[in-house]
């Protein structure tokens, strides 16, 4: 007969070969534009589905004074995932811990660039090559390419304008425009996003950028008539960065496009492949549809 102890460290023992067998995954939060404390929760749910991540948190303290304190430890895991933005609210990081995640992404830890983190950081060049594209914040025709999709093709633009903006939120379709990519591949072509803001006119470095995925920017919601990017990649080093502008808020990210894909882009961040398979349950090209959270 085991004691009570004993079979209490079993389990320990146990539940520890487990973690070590997950990808470690680190959300970084704690300044943001958006209500950070609802959907952190949210991103670690979904990205905790299935047993493939181990999830921790890097929360940036709320006092300016403090930010000396913050230095995540980037090095040890396989994916950063940045629900992070300094836009408006201060909370840049210190010098440390920049040069810290641009080692990190470097040396080949993958990065999640979610939503608002594309307005994060518009002053430090490093950060916007990770990302590859931004808004807000400042960005303009200085900030580098206006991409957009058109023939089938990325056009980048140089013409001045600020960069950054979306119409009132709405559902939209996103279509694939590299469909055998790990992270798309066996979902549909073309699928319905839930009610959620639709970013437009992103500029940054693009450098060594793919577009994975496209949404049709309708004039009617004061969009630009373009096909705008909504999921790319970046190679920064050896690191692979997946940039995802859509889930707003917990709304949002009811759908479940936005958590297949937001977990499949985190496994490809870390490991370069994607073993997950696709999903019975998946929007249409006409329906929406919601997961509960």
């Amino acid at each position: 007969m085991v004691n009570r102890r004993a079979f209490n460290g079993m389990l320990m023992a146990a539940a520890a070969r487990v973690a070590r067998g997950r990808l470690k995954a680190l959300i970084v939060d704690g300044r943001n534009n958006h209500d950070w404390r609802a959907t952190s929760p949210l991103l670690e749910k979904i990205l905790s589905t299935g047993g493939l991540f181990q999830v921790a948190f890097a929360t940036a303290p709320p006092v300016n004074a403090r930010m000396a304190e913050f230095s995540p430890a980037f090095s040890s895991c396989d994916v950063i995932v940045l629900n992070y933005s300094d836009f408006g609210n201060g909370g840049e990081w210190p010098e440390n811990t920049r040069a810290a995640f641009q080692r990190a992404v470097q040396s080949g830890v993958g990065v999640v660039v979610y939503h608002a983190a594309s307005s994060a950081f518009p002053a430090w060049p490093e950060y916007n090559r990770i990302t590859g594209l931004g808004g807000w914040a400042g960005r303009d025709e200085r900030s580098g390419p206006y991409l957009f999709w058109k023939d089938d093709s990325i056009i980048r633009a140089t013409d001045p304008a600020k960069a950054g903006h979306h119409g009132p939120r709405h559902e939209f379709a996103i279509t694939a425009r590299q469909p055998q990519h790990p992270i798309l591949a066996g979902l549909p072509s073309v699928w319905m996003h839930a009610s959620d803001e639709l970013y437009d006119t992103l500029r940054g470095p693009a450098q060594e950028l793919e577009v994975l995925a496209t949404a049709w920017s309708d004039p009617t919601f004061q969009g630009t008539g373009r096909h705008e990017p909504m999921l790319f990649t970046v190679r920064y080093g050896a690191g692979r960065v997946f940039h995802i502008t859509l889930g707003h808020d917990p709304e949002a990210m009811r759908c479940s496009g936005f958590q297949v894909v937001i977990r499949r882009g985190a496994e490809w961040a870390a490991t370069g492949r994607v073993r997950q398979a696709a999903p019975g349950v998946f929007p249409t090209d006409r329906r929406v549809q919601l997961s509960p959270l």
